[in-house]
């Protein structure tokens, strides 16, 4: 009888597949397959979509993907749960990089740091058009209350913003003024000076930020998406801009990626362009095999997900 394998699609260090061997000594580690090894394939980290239509087959022996993004949406959702396959993601694994992005670019634009970067480029010393702003009288919104909203909340506090959520609910939380439910964002949006969409991509949240909602966005806010590229209408957003509609956009992910060298986005000067490196996250190994050792030993034990298992229905 075959053994039965975990596959990953990415490599990890010797200390972690031994880990692994000591809590499920009947599997197989494996990060490249035969045709013949894809039927035996019962656990997964990552997720390789060249197997796809045969990974999820009546026949598959497919019982767990353990995503390596906290983001699922790119994840064949419906015929996993029509395979009834449990889904795992690195939820909270990237909550201080981001965080700490987010940060960094609020600081970055509040205080000029930004603007002065530009203007070195030109040896310019003075510019009339800079301006200053403080964070502790600065309304904070973030769109999106789950491990990365709440550690930004976290770090943000000391520096004495109001901070506001918005989530499913509404439901509260430590180091948040308010929080609201996502049906009343176009309400609570004309107040706030830093916007912040840190949502996952899901039907609903697919094109949110539209032109609708940029036209009920304070004049003077700064919008951060570290969220979905696809949550944010790209055109809307581009007309927004010009429009004035809000004052500066700083954006880590996008629609289309890598960014086209034919956007508008590139060349305007209310906007900052970062290549998706919010969530790059030092000793990552480490990080996720926290999540996916613990789930190993209860997958193992009782064919169940200890942690950041994920509502297929739901996408989160």
């Amino acid at each position: 009888m075959s053994k039965k394998i975990i596959y990953s699609t990415r490599p990890f260090r010797q200390e972690f597949i031994t880990q692994i061997a000591t809590i499920a000594p009947e599997f197989s580690w494996q990060t490249t397959l035969k045709k013949s090894q894809i039927s035996d394939v019962e656990i997964m980290l990552g997720w390789d979509r060249e197997l796809e239509s045969e990974l999820l087959t009546k026949d598959s022996n497919l019982r767990w993907v353990q995503s390596i993004s906290a983001g699922v949406d790119y994840l064949p959702l419906e015929q996993l749960s029509k395979n009834n396959v449990l889904l795992s993601n690195a939820s909270g694994l990237h909550r201080d990089s981001i965080s700490q992005h987010v940060l960094g670019v609020i600081l970055s634009d509040y205080r000029g740091i930004h603007k002065s970067a530009l203007n070195q480029e030109q040896h310019l010393w003075k510019d009339s058009t800079m301006t200053y702003r403080t964070l502790e009288q600065a309304n904070l919104l973030i769109i999106g209350t789950g491990k990365i909203g709440q550690r930004l909340a976290e770090l943000a506090t000391p520096f004495g913003p109001t901070i506001f959520g918005i989530n499913t609910s509404g439901h509260k939380l430590p180091n948040f003024k308010e929080t609201y439910p996502i049906g009343q964002l176009h309400e609570v949006l004309p107040d706030m000076d830093i916007v912040v969409n840190i949502l996952p991509l899901t039907p609903e949240t697919t094109g949110l930020f539209n032109a609708q909602l940029f036209s009920v966005m304070n004049p003077e806010a700064l919008f951060i998406n570290v969220g979905r590229g696809k949550s944010v209408v790209t055109e809307d957003l581009i007309a927004a801009l010009n429009k004035q509609q809000f004052r500066f956009a700083a954006l880590d992910v996008f629609e289309e990626e890598p960014l086209p060298d034919t956007s508008p986005l590139w060349m305007m000067d209310n906007v900052l362009v970062t290549p998706h490196l919010s969530g790059m996250t030092p000793n990552f190994q480490e990080k996720f095999m926290q999540i996916f050792l613990e789930n190993l030993k209860s997958y193992h034990k009782e064919q169940k997900i200890a942690i950041n298992q994920v509502n297929l229905n739901k996408g989160y």
